[in-house]
């Protein structure tokens, strides 16, 4: 049994997965008396590949289905992707525009299939990424938004919405993309802040002389379809107009002039134009006022027939400047102000979006809304934050009803068939409309349906529903929703209601809501700043070449792409080394708070691959050991007496308990930090090195104890280390399990997560310093390794001013006569203690012999003969290095400690003469604070006197 020389992360990766997918392990089973869990994927868009993202949710996702499958919980992580209908259009409509080719030239039906086309393209290369992460989902049964199951979940959820009264067809206002020419969502508009213009344009009030109103607009082609002015009913200027009648500048077709409270008198000129065709605003104020609605828009963004013929046939912003001429030629433009605006614009295609008025599938949401409200209120399901449920809240508080439609070919078609009359009728099959028309001839909708329909049903359509399926009664609710705060309303909020009108369940009990990934300098990763980083080159690695290449290769313009070349070179140099799987999940985990934004700098991951390496290097040293000491292992660690083994052991305990508050509250940062620091810091870093000093004691119940622990304490932590590192853990535990026969499943995601309770098993009963609901700073243990790691420190620190050669070994005086320890009654007892410490001392603090004295007497003088030699005091005791000492150098090491003792001194009293402080604090806080004050004021007295010696 050996381990590698160097960790190397694709080796072990590409090992142990292919491992656990062929056996099975991932897999849920209805058939299973262990209580479920289960986590529902949000389906990645099949239109490329991950994002970071998507790594970051899936590696929670993954620990918490890791952690709860050895808890022995009956899991699911079920995965899957959506076909994203517009998004995934785009994509393939991109392809064909280089080879010159349209959609239409090909037909609905080959465009369709040149998608699924593309679907299993990208599918194929997402689940390879979510399996290079180490995603330990169910892929038996993975789903696809538009397989045969789903679609058809889908048209029963549509029929049956209609036929209760919820789904409507309507003519309203929506966005509109002129290019992709469909409805777009909320969510797939971006509104930036750009540079614009204000146009004030005069409108001549009918048979009133010379009067006329000043109107403001950043939009003048629209002016086309006005159909009223409005102004504040408060506005003294304009009062006398109301009811009145304007000549619409160009059109000369009379429009009146409104009060309406949406006006801001302190806007413009006070006069707003009314435009219910073109803004959802002016279209909400029409409908109070029962105005007409004109639209002036092809679909394309032209012109159309409803304006004046010498208009018609222009597009949009052509018409603009034509307009503007022809107001300035008509004396109408009164001024033209430079204006920043709001300018809406699709996510997909960057074109301005427009609001149109067209025909389209509705969803009325009032009674579903008030049922997701419900939901939340009584606690079926819980956002973690809690915040979260505020902006919930408020969304489903105002809520609109949701346009379904989309004019796209690739989706899920709209079962809903016309006849020549153009009379619809919503059915679940051709044959049930034909049966409810009475005649065949019937055109189906060629519109599909919103992506976010389909998507909202994900918790119940891939169980079986409408079936009543084993995996849904045991599968849902599911557990945790792991998802960003960007799609609450679209997707969370959706589900809920949806779930919940079909079921009588919510799809699950707990939503966590993360932060959005960004780049170290906190801007959003996108493909136009070029900044984002595809997950696998940070597991595999990638040259800077390379990279530059993959961040510019699609780029139109010359200058963007130097511009991210050069800040790319600039940003990563070397490119990316393969820092492996668990490096980048660990580094996620880490960066898990509880933020909106999480900035992702690559030397955390360096951090964490260095920490891997660390477990690495801490797996063989356990290894090596073992093999020299393994006629000394037992089957368990019986008589801990050993301080340094009780120690680490009442550490471990203490380390499940917080691991098990963190999974709790999704404090996945915590999580990680907690594991870091022991396993880094208390296990690598100071039990190992006390370890050593066992191993070499003459005393054989020592040395078996403590291999005995080294083994119990290193595998237990690899245990609690998998559901984050799942690839290096597997390959140390089927090492070091094997040893102490700890080895009794196949592979290290099916043993059992620790407990405290398996752990206090390990120590024998009669040890009472051992106590996992008990475990404090009071714990005398813990009090002994505390002293021992600061007198360690101390010396260390005190040969660093030294300047001493880091391997020499120099005598150390240690004088006990006036020690003060609270919970060691007499120098007598300390004695003994540091009689104890003493071998420990030696081999960490690299001191060749240990004298004893009390006051000062035995102590050897300096070289100078004036007893100069460097002291440092740890819990009233004396640590004084035999060595010579430059008198200058030591009075400023003095001083510079004494003012250190005097500032934290200093600090203490200003809370103990607080009344406040006293009146709240805790008892043993205060009396720890006293003693810590009187432990002060020795240390600076004994270096005060070491330093009067020198002056």
């Amino acid at each position: 049994m050996e381990l590698t020389k160097a960790y190397t992360p694709n080796e072990i990766e590409a090992k142990w997965y292919p491992i656990w997918e062929k056996s099975g392990y991932f897999k849920s089973t209805v058939k299973s008396d262990a209580p479920s869990y289960s986590i529902f994927m949000p389906p990645p868009n099949v239109t490329g590949t991950l994002h970071m993202g998507h790594g970051f949710q899936h590696a929670l996702m993954d620990i918490l289905t890791r952690y709860h499958r050895m808890k022995g919980f009956n899991t699911l992580w079920q995965p899957g992707t959506d076909h994203a209908g517009i998004a995934t259009q785009i994509v393939v409509e991109r392809q064909l525009d280089i080879c010159n080719i349209s959609r239409h030239d090909l037909g609905r039906d080959q465009f369709v299939e040149r998608v699924w086309q593309w679907k299993q393209n990208s599918g194929d290369t997402i689940t390879r990424q979510m399996r290079r992460l180490g995603d330990s989902c169910d892929w038996s049964k993975e789903r696809f938004t538009m397989d045969e199951e789903l679609s058809h979940t889908v048209n029963e959820v549509f029929v049956r919405l209609y036929e209760k009264g919820y789904i409507y067809r309507g003519k309203r206002l929506v966005n509109w993309d002129v290019k992709l020419q469909t409805a777009v969502s909320d969510l797939e508009v971006e509104s930036h802040e750009e540079n614009g213009h204000l146009w004030l344009i005069r409108y001549l009030v009918k048979d009133s002389e010379g009067e006329s109103v000043i109107v403001a607009t950043t939009r003048p082609e629209t002016m086309l379809a006005d159909v009223a002015v409005a102004v504040n009913p408060k506005d003294e200027r304009y009062r006398h107009l109301v009811g009145k009648m304007l000549i619409l500048p160009l059109q000369n077709r009379e429009i009146p002039i409104i009060a309406d409270d949406y006006v801001d008198m302190e806007f413009g000129t006070g006069c707003v134009k009314i435009t219910p065709g073109h803004d959802f605003n002016d279209y909400e104020i029409g409908m109070r006022h029962k105005l007409s609605v004109i639209n002036i828009l092809t679909l394309d963004g032209y012109i159309n027939q409803e304006a004046p013929q010498r208009y018609q046939g222009l597009e949009r912003f052509a018409a603009r400047k034509q307009i503007i001429v022809d107001l300035e030629s008509a004396g109408l433009l009164v001024e033209i102000k430079p204006h920043k605006l709001m300018v809406p614009r699709g996510d997909r295609t960057n074109t301005v979006i427009e609001p149109m008025l067209t025909n389209q599938w509705y969803v009325a949401m009032d009674k579903l809304a008030q049922t997701g409200l419900e939901l939340v209120k009584n606690g079926e399901v819980k956002f973690v934050p809690d915040n979260w449920t505020v902006i919930y809240n408020q969304w489903l508080e105002n809520i609109q009803d949701w346009c379904i439609s989309r004019q796209l070919w690739w989706g899920h078609r709209i079962p809903a068939y016309y006849d020549k009359s153009g009379k619809y009728y919503v059915a679940r099959t051709f044959a049930d409309a034909v049966s409810q028309a009475g005649t065949d001839n019937l055109t189906q909708d060629d519109d599909v349906l919103d992506t976010w329909f389909s998507s909202g049903l994900w918790c119940f359509s891939t169980l079986g529903w409408p079936n009543k399926t084993p995996e849904l009664e045991m599968f849902l609710p599911s557990s945790v929703l792991i998802t960003g705060f960007d799609i609450i309303f679209f997707w969370v909020a959706r589900m809920i209601m949806l779930t919940h009108e079909f079921t009588g369940k919510v799809p699950f009990r707990e939503v966590c809501i993360t932060g959005l990934i960004q780049d170290a300098h906190g801007n959003k990763m996108s493909k136009s700043k070029g900044n984002i980083i595809d997950p696998l080159d940070l597991i595999d690695g990638i040259s800077l070449d390379e990279l530059i290449k993959k961040r510019t290769q699609n780029l139109m313009n010359p200058k963007q792409a130097e511009s991210i070349a050069n800040q790319t070179a600039k940003d990563y140099p070397n490119g990316f080394q393969a820092f492996g799987a668990d490096a980048l999940r660990f580094t996620f985990a880490a960066l898990a708070t509880h933020g909106r934004e999480i900035r992702f700098d690559v030397k955390r991951i360096e951090g964490s691959r260095n920490f891997c390496n660390k477990l690495w290097n801490a797996g063989k040293f356990v290894l090596m050991n073992v093999q020299q000491h393994a006629s000394l292992i037992e089957d368990n660690v019986a008589n801990v007496q050993n301080t340094a083994n009780l120690w680490i052991l009442n550490e471990l305990v203490r380390l499940i308990g917080d691991l098990e508050f963190a999974y709790a509250t999704y404090r996945f940062d915590v999580l990680a930090q907690k594991l870091y620091e022991f396993i880094w810091n208390e296990f690598c870093d100071w039990y190992l090195e006390l370890a050593k000093v066992n191993l070499n004691s003459d005393d054989i119940n020592i040395r078996t104890n403590t291999i005995e622990v080294l083994l119990v304490v290193f595998e237990c932590s690899l245990r609690l280390l998998h559901p984050i590192m799942p690839f290096i853990t597997e390959e140390l535990w089927q090492i070091i399990a094997s040893i102490n026969n700890k080895k009794t499943t196949e592979s290290i995601m099916l043993a059992q997560y620790p407990t405290v309770d398996e752990i206090k098993a390990e120590i024998d009963a009669g040890i009472d310093s051992i106590d996992g609901e008990t475990a404090n700073d009071g714990n005398v243990v813990d009090y002994d390794v505390k002293l021992l790691k600061e007198i360690i420190t101390c010396i260390r620190n005190l040969r660093g001013e030294m300047n001493l050669n880091p391997g020499l070994k120099v005598p150390l005086v240690i004088e006990v006569g006036f020690s003060e320890v609270s919970y060691m009654p007499d120098a007598n007892d300390m004695r003994n203690k540091l009689d104890d410490f003493v071998p420990y001392i030696q081999s960490l603090a690299k001191i060749s012999e240990v004298v004893f004295v009390n006051n000062g007497v035995g102590v050897n003088a300096g070289a100078d003969g004036s007893g100069s030699v460097p002291v440092a005091v740890v819990a009233g005791i004396k640590f004084m290095l035999q060595v010579e000492v430059d008198r200058a150098q030591e009075r400023i090491r003095l001083k510079r400690e004494i003012d250190k003792n005097i500032n934290e001194s200093e600090k203490i009293n200003l809370k103990l003469k607080n009344p406040g402080f006293l009146k709240k604090a805790p008892k043993d806080l205060v009396e720890r604070d006293t003693a810590r004050m009187k432990e002060l004021a020795n240390i600076i007295s004994h270096l005060s006197e070491q330093l009067a010696k020198l002056l």
